[in-house]
């Protein structure tokens, strides 16, 4: 009885409490007095268990240790190593928070799935070496009583070409990836015309071919590899987006007497999917891995907000870049061997499946950078701007049929086109994994490891990314990546 009259009087005790109407009331103060209401009516219910007023299985916990933003392969990683890592099972609570379930805009199901060791970078190059073998060994991503998981990891390679003038570069390139480990030979363009007789050299004075451990994969697979293998540890997902983070700060003086604010999050605001509700969840760690969308959650951490040329007015330098990715057929094009091929140009294409169908595209200058603002593909883009390199690369594609496009999201890191890893230096608790510029999903393996060990150890163990932090971007110093596709 005292339940059934609790719930009849729910409306009359809103009325009593002056919350019959929402005018003049701010979303929040009224989410927070409705909270408060519940919590009072069940505290007056005698005995066991409360069957409560609607259901609250959507909404996040009220506590976790750490709440990952971004629930793509990087975010996914991160949970997975947090939790392979952890002392004792079950130590550690992880929350991902996702807004899109679905993940239609998500980098990574919109990517070719490429992975390759030819970076400048020594950390880009140990990352994807590392990356790969864990891919080749995917059983590390199991769970009782699921399929095998299937990547169709394609090991066909990349080949780069260079003009003369990046020939230099190409070779300096190639002694790099050598030195740290990475199987990859140079090529003259007669031995070029030799093993891809399909190609026409014109123009090319060198070309790069990795011989292992470069192809592509099938994204989505990994994705929902992760996302399985990661709920079945324990970790927990909510559909929603963070719209706020509190925080307390200190003070303190720099060796050099600069005065700096030092911040940390005690709790994340979770704006449930569909509702104006909002979970506050209380942690102890935030790890950005937003994406496109990650100097967004940045500056709701207040970071880059202080004065210009000061480390607490330094953005994180992250923003969406939309890029085209074209599917066609041509019936004479490259046959099985082909691999996927980076023009001087900027034009890529790889094959897709047996039936002589190709992914390809070409990142646009500075000047053709499209509008971020949705994902509508330019299809005179393909016509007056790709197919014209491809076809100059590869006859062949004189006859090409477009079938289909889309259009994703490069996380374009605007400073230096390279990943940020590891924790912000004011505000302590916020860790990133994000601005890799389109090589993110091939290196989230590794990158995902960097982090989950600079959370539990406080310093990088496996890989040193040392070069990646984000106090390079106050100190100028970038860790400046050449082979960008």
């Amino acid at each position: 009885m005292l339940r059934r009259a609790l719930w009849l009087g729910w409306g009359r005790g809103l009325l009593g409490l002056g919350l019959g109407t929402r005018r003049g009331v701010s979303t929040l103060e009224w989410d927070g007095k409705v909270s408060e209401i519940k919590k009072k009516i069940q505290s007056v219910i005698p005995g066991g268990a409360w069957n409560p007023l609607y259901d609250t299985s959507h909404l996040p916990p009220e506590h976790s240790d750490v709440v990952i933003v971004g629930g793509g392969v990087l975010g996914l990683s991160v949970a997975y190593w947090l939790k392979r890592l952890e002392k004792q099972r079950g130590a550690i609570k992880v929350l991902v928070v996702e807004r899109d379930h679905t993940y239609s805009q998500a980098s990574t199901v919109l990517s070719v799935g490429g992975i390759r060791q030819q970076f400048s970078l020594p950390e880009n190059i140990q990352l994807s070496l590392f990356s790969v073998e864990f891919l080749r060994n995917i059983n590390y991503l199991a769970v009782v009583d699921d399929p095998p998981l299937d990547l169709q990891f394609n090991p066909s390679g990349y080949l780069f070409l260079a003009s003369e003038k990046g020939a230099a570069t190409m070779e300096n390139n190639v002694k790099v990836q050598r030195q740290e480990g990475a199987k990859v030979c140079l090529m003259s363009p007669e031995q070029l015309r030799n093993k891809f007789p399909w190609i026409n050299t014109e123009g090319v004075a060198l070309a790069s071919y990795g011989l292992e451990n470069e192809g592509w994969f099938d994204p989505w697979s990994l994705l929902q590899g992760l996302r399985r293998k990661v709920q079945s540890m324990g970790v927990l997902f909510c559909q929603g987006e963070v719209t706020r983070f509190v925080s307390s700060s200190d003070r303190m003086e720099t060796p050099s007497g600069e005065e700096v604010i030092l911040k940390k999050i005690h709790e994340v605001h979770v704006k449930v999917d569909h509702s104006q509700e909002y979970q506050p969840v209380e942690c102890a760690i935030v790890v950005n891995t937003a994406g496109a969308w990650s100097g967004q959650i940045a500056e709701l951490a207040g970071i880059g907000k202080g004065p210009p040329g000061t480390l607490q007015g330094t953005k994180l330098p992250v923003e969406p870049r939309k890029r085209y990715v074209y599917l066609w057929h041509c019936p004479q094009g490259p046959g099985l061997e082909a691999p996927l091929l980076a023009d001087p140009s900027g034009a890529y294409f790889r094959r897709d499946g047996l039936g002589n169908n190709y992914l390809g595209g070409c990142s646009p200058t500075a000047e053709e950078e499209p509008d971020p603002g949705n994902l509508e593909v330019d299809h005179d883009f393909f016509q007056d701007k790709v197919w014209p390199l491809l076809a100059q690369r590869v006859p062949a594609f004189e006859t090409l049929k477009v079938k289909s496009a889309w259009a994703g999201y490069y996380d374009y890191n605007t400073f230096d086109q390279n990943g940020v890893v590891g924790p912000h230096p004011l505000v302590v608790n916020m860790y990133f994994a994000t601005g890799f510029s389109g090589h993110g999903l091939q290196q989230a393996p590794a990158v995902g490891r960097a982090v989950a060990e600079m959370v539990l150890e406080g310093h990088f163990q496996t890989i040193d990314l040392s070069p990646f932090l984000f106090s390079r971007f106050y100190l100028g110093e970038k860790a400046q990546e050449h082979c960008i596709i």
